[in-house]
């Protein structure tokens, strides 16, 4: 049996080697990721798209799991997501929900405030 809960900490520790790769191995063929309010990214072709500027122009990246709850498959997670992208640091605090099948991540929806990621970036 898989632990949904290891898996989702075993990919938010994953984010520090900016690897695409790697993040995508931690995803069902059919999972579904939605960064609110963008619209979802159904399926490894999509997320690995939206994925992308995460990788070879991120030089760092963290996500803090500051808190965690597992209700089942589902885990929720209260983060602070810390990226070095294009030699811009971007810190933002975030609440995501992961859905856990089979050892791999379902579903992934993240909430936070997307206006203050770009601000940052810009």
């Amino acid at each position: 049996m898989h632990n949904p809960e290891t898996i989702v900490r075993d990919f938010c520790a994953a984010w520090v080697h900016c690897d695409v790769d790697r993040l995508l191995a931690y995803f069902a063929d059919d999972a579904i990721w939605e960064d609110v309010p963008l619209p979802p990214r159904v399926g490894k072709a999509a997320i690995r798209e939206a994925l992308n500027p995460f990788g070879p122009a991120a030089t760092a990246a963290e996500f803090e799991v500051l808190n965690i709850a597992v209700r089942d498959h589902v885990v929720f997670t209260e983060r602070v997501d810390r990226f070095t992208i294009g030699g811009k640091r971007v810190v933002v605090r975030v609440a995501g929900v992961f859905e856990v099948r089979d050892g791999k991540i379902s579903a992934w929806r993240d909430y936070s405030d997307i206006a203050t990621f770009r601000r940052q970036l810009a």
